[in-house]
């Protein structure tokens, strides 16, 4: 998708041409899952595949919004916008925010096009919310950093949507940077770029899944009540993800409480371990994925029986270093890492087998680590950079 079919999807809805049009970036996470809304740490990379949204202030008394997948346009109150368990939701939520943050901009009216899929794990509503406010920085006036951008979304899906989410999927959309994984330290919001030239394949098993209709806020819960009573007997503790591993099985907590806390210790110093080979030049270690999702298997139980088949599949292909689930899991998708050849060869059998295994046919993208948010060319402008984090 590219900006010029989102300004034609604009023209045909509300006549004339956009203001400004920005897009942003789905994202996989290479490893560390559900680390981020427990204060530990993450590794992700941008993907190719981007959401567009085309604005221009309408000079009316509320928003109208049009998605090239979805029927209809829908609107909202320029003023107090409600939540509507619609699709523009995540609109209205980073309108709320710029709001709520004392930076008002005028009703406009909004045109998305995206080729990120929604409901595989890559993070499309964090794709979405991150371009909305790419987008509205471009209008006069509308100046705003990167990381401010993602802060309004990650705000906007928390508090205005709903969904009890860590930072990860916005400030990988809004700051990841080509060639490189972003590093996020998710209880100070600190971020590193680290070198990563991995390919890396994309297996979308089909099987859609929605955060607000999950177990994740049970998940979540659940941490919460393994911090506070790990807390009674290690008042130091500020998150979930600075208990070591041995604190938490000395600690003897029921289950589920303890298998959650586990998870999130562990899993949290394989980003450290995968952050360390790769500044020292080396590849991802696929031992670090296999384990990770072996964790959310047994311990975090958000897998499925199409996340575990790839990954046992996809590490008999010659020249695959690693496997696993990524997302919040439940369904969604599983990368694997390895030599690009290898895994380029591999998608077409995995493709067929997993076809006749589960009868529905998988996506599968080959990609690298590319760019966060951009602006782009719009009415004969050049296409521009956000300016750099604040």
């Amino acid at each position: 998708m590219t900006a010029a079919a989102t300004a034609l999807l604009f023209e045909r809805t509300f006549g004339g041409a956009p203001a400004a049009i920005a897009s942003a970036p789905a994202r996989v996470n290479l490893i560390g899952e559900h680390t981020d809304y427990n204060g530990g740490e993450v590794l992700p990379i941008a993907i190719a595949r981007r959401t567009y949204v085309a604005v221009r202030p309408n000079g009316r008394d509320e928003w109208r919004a049009a998605s090239a997948t979805q029927e209809g346009v829908g609107s909202f109150a320029a003023v107090r916008p409600q939540r509507s368990g619609q699709w523009w939701d995540y609109v209205a939520g980073v309108v709320n925010e710029l709001a709520a943050a004392g930076r008002r901009v005028p009703a406009c009216d909004v045109a998305v096009w995206s080729d990120v899929p929604a409901g595989a794990g890559l993070s499309s509503s964090a794709a979405l919310e991150v371009a909305v406010g790419a987008a509205l920085a471009e209008l006069p006036g509308g100046t705003r950093s990167a990381r401010a951008i993602a802060g309004d979304a990650w705000r906007a899906e928390v508090e205005f949507v709903g969904v009890q989410c860590g930072i990860m999927d916005q400030f990988a959309s809004a700051l990841a940077r080509a060639g490189h994984a972003l590093h996020v330290w998710c209880d100070t919001a600190a971020v590193e770029h680290v070198p990563m030239g991995d390919a890396v394949l994309i297996f979308d098993t089909a099987v859609p899944r929605s955060l607000r209709a999950s177990a994740f806020n049970t998940r979540r819960a659940e941490c919460e009540q393994a911090l506070a009573l790990l807390r009674a007997r290690y008042p130091e503790l500020a998150n979930l993800a600075q208990a070591e591993p041995e604190q938490i099985r000395e600690a003897v907590l029921p289950e589920p409480a303890a298998s959650r806390a586990l998870h999130v210790s562990e899993e949290t110093r394989r980003v450290r371990r995968a952050v360390g080979d790769l500044k020292e030049g080396r590849e991802l270690d696929g031992g670090l994925l296999l384990a990770s999702h072996d964790s959310l298997r047994r311990l975090y139980e958000c897998s499925s029986p199409e996340l575990d088949w790839f990954v046992e599949r996809a590490m008999r292909a010659p020249g695959v270093r690693g496997a696993r689930l990524t997302g919040a899991g439940w369904g969604g998708c599983a990368i694997a890492v390895g030599d690009e050849e290898a895994l380029a060869a591999s998608a077409p059998e995995l493709e067929r087998e997993y076809a006749l295994a589960f009868g529905r046919a998988p996506r599968i993208w080959l990609t690298r680590a590319e760019d966060g948010a951009r602006a782009e060319a719009c009415d004969s402008r050049p296409a521009a950079k956000l300016s750099s984090p604040a």
